[in-house]
């Protein structure tokens, strides 16, 4: 009888915004409390909606994306 090992690995967290690469700032945030932290650097992510995350094979990647919308 064979038995089969099963290995599990964690994928790092990244995230995008605006074509641009962002860090994990902590891995022990959840994803609401990064988007807070980020949000003084980059204003525009308090509004973007959020996907993710994408399995790149290296890692999760979470992407914001501007929010589309007319002013007034």
């Amino acid at each position: 009888m064979a038995t089969t090992t099963l290995k599990t690995t964690s994928l790092p967290r990244e995230f995008m915004f605006d074509g641009s690469r962002i860090p994990d700032p902590d891995p022990r945030m959840g994803v609401e409390e990064v988007r807070d932290l980020l949000t003084p650097s980059y204003p525009e992510i308090a509004t973007a909606t959020m996907t993710g995350p994408e399995d790149t094979g290296t890692s999760l990647r979470y992407s914001f994306s501007r929010a589309i919308g007319s002013k007034g």
